[in-house]
């Protein structure tokens, strides 16, 4: 590798205390070392970030703009080897993982000329009254295994932006990308401005409870989010939290199944399920069901499982072995409960290979269809009562986002209006952006990220009331 994979402390490079074995999914055997994290190189990294962070706060808005788009060329420049190490990390195909790289240069492009201006709320004969945002202080990026880059990217971004230093510390089964990150980021922004330090899932209560660290931004499952939620509560540290999601789409009577089926199949099974917003559970209507399932058996049939640097992969493996336990765990439930009708697991290499699973004639009430399953597992259950699936849709405790699929708009948006998430799509799914709020309803999350709202979130609001 020609980026060096070492922790990012007060600008420097170097080898951790330890050492973490990173294994690639599609064999289930470790392809690197990397530096593991101490307790004392995390306390460093938070007092270089402290002791950095008012310098980049006074930093000129433009500097401070021109430095993240220098980073994000650097992410261009290197993006074929951040892809291809990605998919040894990581297990998605390699054109997924050039588009996850893709898409990280266009958040920090967008961070690297979004503003946040003063705004006037008052200016009248009495008192002209100013709203500004401040920098909170040394922010924490905690990151998933899911998008690793992408993700540290628009955390990484709108920290800077508004004048925060900021510590990423990645999931230990995907710290590789992220030490590339912190390489990149070494030679463009000045010493203890940004800092990486991986661990063994042993030192996020360290960042969470620091009452040198103002902010947390997580990005998991939803028990750990309590913990980060409850850790922070310590010195009321400001929180985002992005959860865990159990996305419902609901397919209308009147939907064209060849047309639709393409796409709901990809907005489920994109990173073999492993997304937080993907489709998790599908209700099809009465009259089309029967079509449904079989359209979405014949797209699993054209899924090609395999290595993610293979020509001609659409599918690579779950990312870890947990993961993979998890998910024949869930192919047991999807037998007992329902009918298997494409899928199951794929022995190959040793690798975390589970086939894009169709499971119809299943119901609400199995842990296929309430819980998050967070593997390449569909339920597709059966409803003819409009008003019923709605209250079966928002029974569950998660609410990240949803879709409604019909040929009829006005139909849809009325539906769309009804279901408890933070999004709801139309006639699609899963698409989101760095202009468009994205926020969790119910456990699903906590706080906004993206959009004007979502930048206001990494500063202290500061109101400045002027008696005339």
């Amino acid at each position: 590798m020609a980026l060096p994979t070492k922790l990012l402390i007060d600008g420097n490079l170097i080898d951790g205390a330890g050492v973490l074995s990173v294994v690639d999914p599609s064999t289930g055997a470790p392809f690197i070392e990397v530096p593991r994290g101490s307790q004392g190189e995390m306390e460093a990294a938070i007092a270089a970030a402290k002791r950095a962070q008012p310098g980049w706060a006074a930093t000129p808005l433009v500097e401070r703009h021109a430095r993240l788009e220098r980073f994000a060329d650097a992410v261009h420049q290197n993006a074929d080897e951040l892809a291809r190490t990605l998919v040894m990390e990581q297990g998605k195909p390699l054109g997924e993982a050039r588009t996850e790289i893709a898409h990280a240069e266009f958040f920090l492009r967008h961070f690297a000329a979004a503003d946040l201006p003063a705004a006037v709320v008052q200016d009248d004969a009495a008192l002209r009254v100013e709203v500004h945002h401040r920098a909170l202080g040394v922010v924490a990026g905690i990151t998933p295994w899911n998008f690793p880059v992408l993700i540290a990217c628009y955390k990484l971004g709108p920290s800077l932006l508004l004048g925060n230093s900021f510590i990423l510390k990645p999931a230990p089964t995907t710290p590789v990308t992220s030490l590339m990150l912190g390489a990149l980021a070494r030679d463009i922004f000045p010493a203890g401005v940004v800092n990486v330090v991986t661990d063994a899932n042993d030192l996020g209560a360290l960042l969470t409870a620091h009452p040198d660290v103002a902010k947390i931004s997580f990005t998991g499952s939803t028990p750990t989010g309590r913990r980060v939620m409850a850790s922070a509560a310590s010195t009321l540290k400001r929180i985002t939290l992005e959860l865990g999601g159990n996305d419902a789409a609901i397919v209308l009577d009147d939907v064209d199944v060849a047309a639709a089926a393409p796409k709901i199949f990809a907005g489920a099974f994109l990173n073999a399920g492993q997304v937080c917003i993907a489709i998790k559970r599908l209700y099809v209507h009465d009259r089309i069901y029967d079509a449904l399932c079989s359209a979405l058996v014949a797209q699993a049939g054209t899924t090609v499982l395999g290595n993610g640097l293979d020509g001609g992969t659409s599918m690579g493996p779950v990312q870890n072995a947990a993961q993979y336990a998890k998910a024949r765990h869930l192919l047991d439930v999807a037998e007992a409960d329902g009918k298997i009708v494409a899928g199951g697991i794929e022995a190959r290499n040793g690798g975390y290979f589970v086939r894009p699973t169709i499971v119809r004639d299943i119901a609400d009430g199995s842990a296929l269809v309430d819980d998050e399953q967070f593997a390449p597992i569909l339920p597709v259950v059966r409803f003819d009562d409009v008003d019923a699936v709605v209250r079966r849709t928002n029974a569950s405790p998660y609410g990240l986002g949803g879709s409604v699929w019909s040929d009829d708009l006005d139909r849809a948006y009325a539906l769309a209006q009804r279901i408890d998430s933070g999004t709801v799509w139309i006639n699609h799914h899963l698409h989101f952006g760095p202009h468009i709020p994205f926020s969790g309803a119910k456990q699903s999350g906590y706080g906004v990220e993206f959009s004007e709202a979502g930048l206001a979130e990494f500063g202290q609001t500061h109101v400045i009331s002027i008696a005339k």
